[in-house]
């Protein structure tokens, strides 16, 4: 049975090489992409993905408010915070407050993967950033 993952980002070259990060696993696909915040709840709640990676920075609205809206409709829903910024201990706080069970920087598809499979098992992965690991 294959994996549907819902991809949200407003880069479209960030969707495309997600994307192909996603379809390089044998049994994920990608059942929708979405390049706002508005989008992605829509296609959350239309397309029922197993797993939603959403940016932190959209138009419309952020990766944040989607993740609490998609929450509401979509409880059970594992969402992957990715941002350009660093994983930091405050940024992680909100992440979970906003329901993401995960957040990696965009810095390294091999952490996506990694998030992607650590929330499949419904637990959480967040990779902090190496320079914040003294705040821990």
């Amino acid at each position: 049975m294959s994996i549907r993952i819902l991809i949200a980002d407003d880069d479209d070259s960030i969707r495309r090489l997600l994307r192909r990060i996603v379809e390089d696993h044998a049994d994920w696909h990608v059942c929708g992409e979405a390049g706002s915040g508005p989008e992605a709840v829509a296609q959350a709640e239309q397309l029922t993905p197993d797993v939603a990676i959403l940016d932190l920075a959209m138009p419309q609205m952020n990766g944040l408010e989607a993740a609490r809206q998609i929450g509401r409709t979509s409880p059970r829903l594992p969402m992957l915070l990715l941002t350009v910024q660093d994983v930091s201990p405050e940024l992680v706080r909100e992440a979970k407050s906003a329901g993401f069970l995960g957040a990696v920087s965009k810095s390294t598809g091999n952490e996506v993967v990694q998030g992607i499979e650590t929330l499949l098992r419904r637990e959480s992965f967040f990779k902090y950033t190496a320079s914040d690991f003294s705040a821990l």
